[in-house]
């Protein structure tokens, strides 16, 4: 599968999660919420984190160091929440800090490099782009928050 770059502009809200940056189109974000507690679903996945209770709505946490297999966040450190629209309805996004709208344009990008037989990083980012501090990795927000690929392979807490 080949991808192609997005046209023109965008704006992408960005986060760190572990030592990535990642970034989600900017019109796919609802808000973002410092600090919120979130309760643990018993015998879910490790990958969901939980769920946070936002002004009466219930949301369901995707805990982004496990869903992209990296080690866990630092013991005793709270995750932010980057609430984005999906088609099921908010999704958060636990993620270890925010960071500024980034500007970037197609001469930036490049397609993902596929992971072996099972193309995850085709499944999950829509492309990287090349900043001047840095790689960007753009996630695909309906591929982070699909049911299917999130439960597909995952341990229990």
């Amino acid at each position: 599968m080949t991808a192609a770059p997005p046209a023109g502009e965008r704006q992408l809200c960005t986060f760190a999660v572990g030592h990535l940056i990642l970034g989600v189109d900017i019109l796919d974000v609802q808000e973002v919420v410092r600090r919120r507690p979130i309760v643990a679903v018993p015998l879910a996945p490790a990958v969901l984190g939980g769920l946070l209770n936002l002004r009466g709505q219930i949301v369901t946490a995707i805990d982004l160091h496990q869903r992209l297999g990296l080690a866990p966040a630092p013991e005793g450190v709270s995750p932010l929440h980057v609430v984005v629209r999906t088609p099921r309805g908010p999704t958060s996004l636990l993620v270890d800090r925010v960071g500024d709208v980034a500007t970037v344009d197609p001469s930036m990008w490049q397609a993902p490099v596929e992971a072996g037989s099972s193309g995850l990083a085709y499944d999950l980012l829509i492309g990287v782009y090349q900043l001047p501090d840095g790689l960007l990795l753009e996630l695909a927000v309906e591929s982070v928050a699909a049911p299917d690929l999130v439960l597909a392979g995952a341990s229990t807490r």
